[in-house]
């Protein structure tokens, strides 16, 4: 990954750049934004620059023997910590379980979210973490001398998904870190980091991309004609997977789709009955699925409230969203938006808490029953 692959994110590059020619680069930073936005290969590209040989005036040389290394993401200075899920019962597990795994995924596929990765690792119905282990091991590989004599740059993708012990480990390190090493963690949801590791780290935020990037690459690598990849960048909202989604009509989109349309359809219907075996339905989709259908639905109710005020420009539906929001947008207003908004949160809330899908599905649908009549 070099900074070329980086799909727009300019004036990120930019500036990651003028660090390491300035010789000013942070020890710890945290890169943050949407889903979507590459700030792990932004990363990595940033990671490739700092170590190679040879760099020039905007990439790395892609030749030198750092370089050779780091297009297999083996470089011995460079480390990987990513959520994970528990291999066997009782055992402690930690990301060199599943470094070779990792590491061919990030490299065939490097824009990709928590939901692609637990798929890649064959557990759809599990919630990763990084366990405390983590932090041994992290310790452990930052305190040996780097192999080359540069910098040891340590890449913590979705640190959020830190358990309170690893955090806790990691904020020492932080604090007192050894010397030329460099922390680059990578999230979506910073403010669900510890407070403390958050004010030991120079913050760095990743925008949307461009819809013009997005076009150019739909365009170039994926054949669109010019109006239909501008008309795909645009609903993408700056997230180059959902491009992708679009392009590849994604299973799990559909999915979603017809789950919220029918539980619309019930819910004003007040088929209780049928509504119950909907909540049994999505209650039987894994914890980080049923997460995934939740942004879905708020997503939903977003954009049909938006469908109301005629605007174009500012929705983001696909053909078939936008036929069934013709009939469905004047339900969401004004007087429901923000409950509905609220109940899909505190039912997301929920579920990040392991309370009974079932429990928590069917209350939301007879929820919808009351706030789907005021009208």
């Amino acid at each position: 990954m070099f900074f070329k692959d980086v799909i727009g994110q300019e004036e990120a590059k930019q500036r990651l750049i003028a660090e390491v020619k300035e010789g000013r680069i942070p020890h710890a930073q945290l890169i943050c934004g949407p889903e979507g936005t590459g700030k792990l290969p932004l990363a990595i590209a940033y990671a490739r620059y700092i170590c190679c040989e040879n760099r020039g005036e905007h990439d790395a040389c892609g030749v030198c023997p750092t370089c050779v290394k780091f297009n297999k993401l083996a470089h011995p200075d460079l480390h990987f910590v990513f959520p994970v899920i528990k291999k066997k019962a009782g055992k402690d597990t930690v990301c060199d379980d599943f470094i070779s795994d990792w590491r061919n995924f990030v490299l065939q596929t490097p824009y990709f979210n928590l939901n692609h990765w637990l798929k890649e690792m064959g557990a759809e119905n599990q919630q990763a973490q990084i366990f405390v282990k983590e932090s041994d091991e992290i310790v452990q590989k930052l305190s040996l001398k780097s192999s080359q004599g540069g910098y040891k740059i340590m890449i913590i993708w979705l640190p959020e998904k830190m358990n309170v012990e690893c955090s806790n480990k990691l904020l020492k390190l932080l604090e007192e870190p050894p010397a030329m090493t460099i922390f680059l963690l990578v999230s979506e949801e910073p403010d669900a980091i510890l407070q403390t590791i958050q004010s030991r780290t120079q913050r760095f935020n990743i925008h949307g991309i461009e819809e013009s990037e997005i076009s150019k690459v739909l365009q170039t690598k994926y054949g669109l004609q010019p109006q239909d990849a501008d008309d795909i960048a645009h609903r993408s909202e700056g997230n180059f997977l959902k491009a992708l989604e679009t392009i590849h009509l994604s299973e799990e989109n559909k999915l979603f789709f017809e789950l919220f349309v029918n539980l619309m359809r019930l819910s004003y219907q007040r088929k209780i009955r049928e509504m119950k075996q909907w909540s049994e339905a999505v209650a039987s989709m894994g914890r980080e699925r049923q997460k995934n259908f939740l942004a879905y639905c708020q997503r939903m109710i977003r954009e049909n409230f938006m469908y109301n005020f005629h605007q174009r420009d500012l929705v983001y539906m696909n053909p078939e969203e936008q036929n069934f929001s013709t009939r469905f947008a004047p339900f969401i207003n004004e007087r429901n938006v923000m409950g509905i908004m609220d109940e899909l949160s505190e039912a997301q809330l929920h579920i990040g808490q392991n309370v009974n899908a079932k429990m928590v599905f069917f209350d939301f649908s007879l929820k919808m029953i009351v706030l789907l009549v005021q009208k």
